[in-house]
C-alpha cells in the first residue's frame, strides 16, 4: 500500500488544498492529511481540532484519506504513519524555492521523497492568509468559491457580524 503524507497549517483549509488532496488520492492508496501549528505564522484562526474537523468534512467524499495532527518533525510523522512520500502543493513559482529546500532537507536527513503537485490556475491565487483576511474584514460570506462548504460555514459562524455586512471594506 502506497501512502502519502500531506502536511500543512491549513488555517483554514481551502480549495487549493482540496485540489491537491484529490490529486494525491488518485495517485496513492492512502493519504494522510496532517494539520499542524506553524509557530512562524502567528496565532491560528482555528485550533488544530477545528481544522481536523473541517478537513475531514471537506474530504469525506474520498475514501482513502485520513486526518492526523502532529507537533513533531514532518519526517517523523511520515515515518510514524508509514508514508512513502510527502506531498506538497505548489501555487506559484515563489512557493517552489522554499518547498524545494524543505524537500531536499527531508531527503538528506530522513531519506523521504517529496512529490510536488501544482494547483490549477483556478486556485493558484488562494492562500489561507487571504481567506482569513477576507473573513476577518467583512468578506466571510463572499469567499465561498475559495473554500469547501464546511470551512465557509465555520468562517461565517466565527465572523457573523462581518459576514452579513457588505459595506465593510475588505482587503
Amino acid at each position: 500500500m502506497r501512502t502519502a503524507l500531506f502536511p500543512g497549517s491549513f488555517d483554514p483549509f481551502h480549495n487549493g488544498h482540496l485540489e491537491v488532496v484529490e490529486a494525491a488520492a488518485k495517485l496513492f492508496d492512502r493519504i494522510v492529511v496532517a494539520p499542524m501549528r506553524n509557530t512562524q505564522k502567528g496565532s491560528p484562526l482555528f485550533d488544530v481540532d477545528e481544522r481536523m474537523a473541517m478537513i475531514a468534512e471537506s474530504v469525506a467524499h474520498l475514501s482513502n484519506v485520513e486526518i492526523a495532527s502532529f507537533s513533531s518533525l514532518v519526517v517523523d510523522l511520515a515515518r510514524q504513519v508509514g508514508a512513502d512520500v510527502i506531498v506538497k502543493g505548489l501555487r506559484v513559482a515563489s512557493d517552489a524555492e522554499a518547498e524545494l529546500q524543505q524537500a531536499q532537507m527531508n531527503k538528506k536527513v530522513a531519506g523521504i521523497e517529496t512529490l510536488f503537485i501544482p494547483c490549477s490556475s483556478v486556485y493558484s491565487f488562494i492562500a489561507s492568509k487571504y481567506v482569513r483576511d477576507f473573513a476577518h474584514y467583512g468578506g466571510a460570506s463572499r469567499i465561498g468559491s475559495t473554500v469547501p462548504a464546511p470551512v465557509l460555514a465555520r468562517l461565517v459562524a466565527k465572523f457573523p457580524s462581518q459576514a452579513s455586512d457588505p459595506c465593510v471594506e475588505s482587503p
